[in-house]
């Protein structure tokens, strides 16, 4: 299970999608912070609300632009894929290895990452947070996962940037490996493999 943003998803110089909002956009990226993500982007991420019916009901406070057009500045600023680690992954996909994903994403951008970037022609499924009703710091995330792969805890594995979801998949007794930008996913199978050599 491959997480996205941090890991798949990579941020050149470590510069935000919003970096040049206020240039590009004429939007202050602290009053959208402020006015949207604080306020509201839970229940996004949650599936409770609609990405574009929350920021409609914000964007006038902030600007002339709409919410269509934020949101594809949003996604296009916020899609570099790390094409090395794609090669990798698919390397590994042709010797046999189940490649998944689970992230916290909205409905919206997660259908931008699976159709627009195309990462489903890597993955074979996608388990994100407005669809499971959980994030990965949550412990019902993971049983949702399993009842969906029909896998025990020990049979799956997280690789993620965030040591939260890594203390989390492990409680949940899961395999979980913290993702650096030092990482290298050939040790992440030869720990996998090391694992499962070990009698039970």
């Amino acid at each position: 299970m491959m997480d996205v943003d941090g890991v798949l998803v990579r941020r050149p110089g470590g510069r935000p999608w919003h970096a040049a909002l206020h240039r590009d956009l004429g939007i202050d990226p602290g009053e959208l912070d402020r006015q949207f993500f604080r306020a509201h982007f839970d229940d996004v991420l949650a599936g409770r609300a609609d990405l574009f019916d929350r920021l409609d009901a914000v964007l006038p406070r902030l600007g002339t632009v709409s919410a269509p057009e934020l949101v594809d500045y949003w996604f296009a600023h916020d899609a570099t894929l790390d094409d090395a680690l794609l090669d990798d992954l698919a390397q590994a996909r042709a010797r046999g290895v189940d490649l998944q994903l689970a992230t916290v994403q909205e409905h919206h951008r997660a259908r931008y990452l699976w159709e627009t970037l195309g990462l489903r022609h890597l993955f074979t499924a996608m388990h994100y947070a407005a669809d499971v009703g959980h994030r990965k710091g949550d412990a019902a995330f993971y049983r949702v996962v399993e009842s969906r792969t029909g896998r025990l805890p020990h049979e799956h594995c997280l690789v993620d940037d965030d040591p939260g979801n890594v203390d989390a998949a492990r409680r949940a007794g899961w395999h979980a490996h913290l993702w650096t930008p030092t990482s290298r996913l050939a040790d992440v199978l030869r720990a996998l493999d090391a694992a499962a050599a070990r009698p039970v």
